[in-house]
């Protein structure tokens, strides 16, 4: 996501959804225990929002399983038409380490803006697929933004982009739309591997196939509301996006 967008109370919202909710329990992996989430066969555990269209209404497959893998498509679309969709999956975390294998492959569906290019997220920390309003592009989220390139183009992956939402980095408070993570540029179809740590509203990380590539505190509301837990959700944006592996392990402090 590249682009700035206006959000009405959806923080209310957030918080109401996950206020009841306890930040370690039942509804998280056992500590140190990985679990997947996508199991590789179909899409039950998760929740489907794609922009103008009713929960779950799963327009055009744009989410489906093939082959043990969790496919973003767009065959069955005419154009883009601003269609931006997320896969949620049914419950929050707050301390967890999540493992996620993509790869951008095709080409991008004809209407998807320029920015959208090989472009993907993993949304945390976020709302729900059911508070979301019907015409929404975005929930109010942190994302660690997976990005693709050409051969022999410079383009950054890791990047942090905040819908709704700030984060403190190295002591300064960042209110823009995306903060540049400076990490390395992952050319072509090849499968990388993103891996997100985060302990609550105190630390996040943002690592790329074992490397380093931004951290972050302070996760929070654009109002400073501390945000400890929400969804996880994956992106369609306008270009073919697969994903084999989808796995969290929850941390204890």
């Amino acid at each position: 996501m590249n682009t700035i967008h206006t959000f009405i109370s959806f923080g209310v919202i957030l918080l109401l959804s996950l206020s009841s909710l306890s930040c370690n329990g039942s509804n998280e992996a056992s500590p140190n225990e990985w679990k997947s989430l996508f199991n590789g066969e179909n899409l039950d555990g998760w929740d489907i929002k794609i922009q103008g269209y009713e929960l779950n209404e799963n327009v055009g497959e744009t989410f489906r399983v093939e082959n043990g893998i969790m496919k973003v498509r767009y065959d069955q679309y005419d154009t883009f038409d601003g269609r931006f969709g997320h896969i949620f999956y049914e419950k929050p975390f707050s301390d967890y380490h999540l493992v996620v294998e993509y790869r951008f492959v095709g080409d991008q569906i004809e209407g998807g803006a320029d920015w959208a290019y090989r472009n993907n997220g993993i949304m945390f920390h976020s709302q729900s697929a059911a508070s979301m309003a019907l015409e929404q592009d975005f929930p109010v989220s942190i994302e660690y933004q997976l990005l693709g390139a050409d051969e022999g183009m410079e383009r950054p992956n890791g990047n942090v982009c905040t819908p709704g939402t700030q984060v403190v980095v190295g002591g300064e408070l960042r209110t823009e739309h995306c903060i540049d993570a400076g990490g390395p540029t992952h050319e072509g179809e090849q499968w990388v591997t993103a891996e997100l740590i985060v302990y609550g509203d105190s630390l996040a990380q943002h690592i790329l196939n074992g490397e380093l590539v931004v951290e972050y505190t302070g996760l929070q509301l654009e109002d400073g509301t501390p945000l400890r837990k929400g969804y996880i959700a994956l992106q369609s944006e306008s270009h073919p996006t697969d994903f084999r592996s989808v796995k969290i392990r929850r941390l204890e402090r």
